[in-house]
This record gives structure tokens, C-alpha cells and sequence, in this order.
């Protein structure tokens, strides 16, 4: 029996594809706990709106810092030693998250969860786009992203559960102490998933880059682009992923049970958005696919937060919601890989998801103070407009490096497959 594109990876890309989707499976449920604890933890914790933005922007200073340092790394001892070490990280982060009784224990605590969750988001992707053939890479590495939104689920079935049976200043303690299981998959990782041979061979011809070589004059413009698309997509992002279960609580006045019911639809949409994504980048680029998602999920922002509407029609938006969100998320990983040379690609694609996450990690503390002056609604979709707007204007400078060959050895001068764009494909017809 065939299974579309997954009959025809081999079984090397299928231990590497199940241990990055795994690893980003588990690291979504213990990042997201936080986001479905905040209501609670407002209350027992005494927390101030501003207080749990700030929480939340934290982790996502640390993502950065943390994508930027695993990508260095993983370019210096490989791919496979970095991303076991940030999945322990962020386990036993998230675990001692469990022992935090106030904002001052919670705040390095979030901090560093944050800087393996960065971590380990770079490198597997970029594992994962060095693993598949390019015919099948879109497809293939938007399907891993889709591990984002199964951790989700995860996270948010998990919930009601723990709260059904523990009080509640019990329960939440059990959430965060749970999010050490993700420490069994280094054994999967270690035992059974290859290094990436992109990275064996080229160590072999090249000595470590300095690190600064992204920003040199032929990699210098792909580097800004890409970093100003990242900052658009993950503010309006970490904006709707951060306040949306408070949203629903205190603005919708939804108890826990039926916020779970409107987040899991969200999740739903954002399981089928990189698969959506990954098809359609595919085919018309990954530029064009980044302008048409940023549009229709500004439009159903807009609608979600500004527009006088049923809960029915509150539910249908989750949908697509979570699809646009999750699709443009998908993305980034693959793009940015695709456009720098092995030497330099866990480097090129970590700095650039780092800053991207960066200014994102401003915006839940934005609108968190913004609400203090406005409505929540208000400040949210303000807010997540704005980055979305960011993000279009880059997508339309985006040189476009779909489908080069990631595979093959960089002194052998690999022709890109279908590049658009003069300055990618010299680059890479000239890379030694």
C-alpha cells in the first residue's frame, strides 16, 4: 500500500523524518504548557497580565539566542550531537518549571527552556532538508513542522485530564513536571538516525566558517530578507499562539473545558497548514506561497478580533487560523536552509530564525502592555496585522532557491534545481 510521498523516501530519510518530527512533537507540548497554564497561573501565582508577557517573551529572547548558538554548533560538530543535547535541555527545563512558586523563579526558568526549544527547531530542520530529495523536500519538511501542532494536541488533551483528577494548584505542577518524557526520544535519536552525510562530507573539504560569513557582501541581502520574513511571521504568531487561551477565558468568558474544545480546532487547522503549505510551495515557490498565507491570515485576523461574530463562526476561523499560522511556520526552516551553502547553512538559517523570533518575542509583552490602554481584541490584532505586513514585504524580495540540491558536496559544484533567482544560483554554481 502506497502513502503518497512517504512509499518513496528511503529508510534512512524515514528514521531521520520520524526522529525530527518527534523531536518536534515533544518540544511543542512542553513549550505550549506555559501559553494553557497563564490563566491559571494568573490566579495562583498572582501574576499581572504584563507579568505573563513578559513570561512569555522571555522564552522566546532565549529561542533566539538559542537558535542562533545551536545552529553554530551543529555547523562545527554536526547536526545529530547538537539536536540530542538541546531535546535534554528543553526537558529538563520544562520539568523544573513544576518547583517555580512566582514571576522571579519562572523567569530564567522560561528563559532557558527557550534556548533549547530555539535550538533544537533549527537543527532538526535542517537535518531534515539535508535528509530528503529535493522533489520531495517541501512536502516532506512541512509535514515535520506539523509536529508542532500534534504537540499541541498533545498538551491541550493532556489538560483537562490532569484537572479533572489533581486540584488545581497540584495540577499544574503535574503539567510542567510531565514535560520530561521528551528525554527518552535521544535514545531513538542516538541509536537509529545517521548523521547527515551534507555535513559529513563537506567537513571533510572545509574548514569551521566564521560565523560572520553570513554577513558577507554575496550572502548579505539573502540574510536581511530572510530575517525581516522571520520577524513578520513569528511576531503575529506568538502574539495569537500566546494570548489566544487567555483570549478565550477572559474575553470570551469560556471555562477550561470549552477552550480546549476551540483550541483543538485551531490545532486541527494547524496540522493540515503545513502539508497545505509544503504542496503548494512546492509548486508556485516558496515567495508566492508566503505573500498569498500572510494575506488570508491577516483577513481572517481582522475577522477573528474586530468582527461582531457567532461562536459558530469564532470555531470555523480557528480553523483557518491555526492552517495559515501553522503553513507560514512550516516554511521558514525550509527556506532559509535552501538559500545558504552547507558550510554556512546551519549558521545562515539559525541567525535568521533567532532575530525572527527575536522581534516576535517583543510582541506578547506588547500587546500585554497595550492592554492596559486598549481592549485585548484590539491589542491583538493590531498588533499581529502589523507583523504580518512586515512579513509580505519581505516575501516579495525573497530570492527564490526552491529545490536546490542540499545533497551533494559543495566543491563539486551542485546545479540548483529551478532557482530563480541569478545571485542564489552563482552563488551556489560557484561554492567551493
Amino acid at each position: 500500500m502506497r502513502l503518497g510521498w512517504y512509499s518513496d523516501l528511503t529508510s534512512t530519510e524515514k528514521r531521520t523524518y520520524w526522529a525530527c518530527f518527534g523531536g518536534f512533537t515533544l518540544d511543542s507540548m512542553d513549550s505550549t504548557i506555559f501559553a494553557l497554564m497563564m490563566p491559571v497561573l494568573l490566579s495562583v501565582l498572582s501574576l499581572s497580565k504584563s507579568d505573563a508577557g513578559l513570561l512569555g517573551s522571555v522564552s522566546l529572547i532565549g529561542s533566539a539566542l538559542g537558535g542562533w548558538g545551536a545552529g553554530m554548533l551543529a555547523d562545527r560538530y554536526g547536526r545529530i550531537k547538537v539536536m540530542q543535547g538541546t531535546v535534554l535541555w528543553v526537558a529538563i527545563f520544562t520539568c523544573m518549571g513544576a518547583f517555580c512558586t512566582g514571576f522571579w523563579s519562572f523567569l530564567p526558568v522560561r528563559f532557558l527552556q527557550g534556548i533549547g526549544y530555539g535550538g533544537e527547531a533549527v537543527v532538526g530542520a535542517v537535518l531534515i532538508s539535508e535528509a530528503i530529495k529535493p522533489a520531495l523536500r517541501g512536502r516532506v519538511a512541512a509535514s515535520v513542522q506539523s509536529g508542532y501542532a500534534v504537540g499541541y494536541a498533545i498538551s491541550l488533551a493532556t489538560m483537562p485530564v490532569l484537572f479533572n483528577f489533581l486540584p488545581e494548584d497540584i495540577a499544574w505542577r503535574a503539567f510542567f513536571a510531565i514535560g520530561l518524557l521528551p528525554a527518552l526520544l535521544i535514545w531513538f535519536i542516538r541509536r537509529l538516525v545517521p548523521e547527515s552525510a551534507a555535513f559529513n562530507q563537506t567537513r571533510k573539504l572545509h574548514k569551521p566558517i566564521d560565523v560572520r560569513a553570513i554577513f558577507a557582501a554575496e550572502h548579505r541581502r539573502v540574510t536581511i530578507i530572510s530575517t525581516v520574513l522571520a520577524s513578520g511571521i513569528f511576531g503575529g504568531a506568538y502574539i495569537m499562539i500566546t494570548w489566544l487561551p487567555t483570549y478565550m477565558r477572559t474575553v470570551l468568558n469560556l471555562p477550561i473545558a470549552s477552550t480546549s474544545g476551540y483550541l483543538a480546532v485551531n490545532i486541527v487547522g494547524s496540522l493540515l497548514g503545513p502539508f497545505i503549505y509544503g504542496l503548494l510551495s512546492d509548486r508556485i515557490g516558496r515567495g508566492r506561497a508566503f505573500m498569498l498565507f500572510l494575506v488570508c491570515q491577516a483577513i481572517v485576523v481582522s475577522v477573528y478580533m474586530f468582527a461582531d461574530i457567532s461562536m459558530n463562526v469564532i470555531l470555523a476561523l480557528g480553523l483557518l487560523l491555526g492552517a495559515f499560522q501553522g503553513g507560514l511556520a512550516s516554511g521558514l526552516p525550509l527556506t532559509f536552509s535552501e538559500l545558504y551553502p552547507t558550510r554556512m547553512r546551519a549558521n545562515g538559517a539559525g541567525f535568521c530564525t533567532s532575530f525572527g523570533r527575536g522581534f516576535g518575542s517583543i510582541m506578547p509583552a506588547a500587546v500585554g502592555f497595550a492592554s492596559i490602554h486598549m481592549s485585548l481584541p484590539v491589542a491583538m490584532g493590531s498588533f499581529a496585522i502589523g507583523s504580518y505586513l512586515i512579513g509580505f514585504l519581505a516575501a516579495l524580495c525573497l530570492p527564490n532557491a526552491t529545490g536546490v540540491d542540499m545533497t551533494a558536496v559543495e566543491s563539486a559544484a551542485p546545479e540548483p534545481v529551478g532557482l530563480a533567482d541569478p545571485v542564489i544560483k552563482e552563488r551556489y554554481s560557484s561554492s567551493s
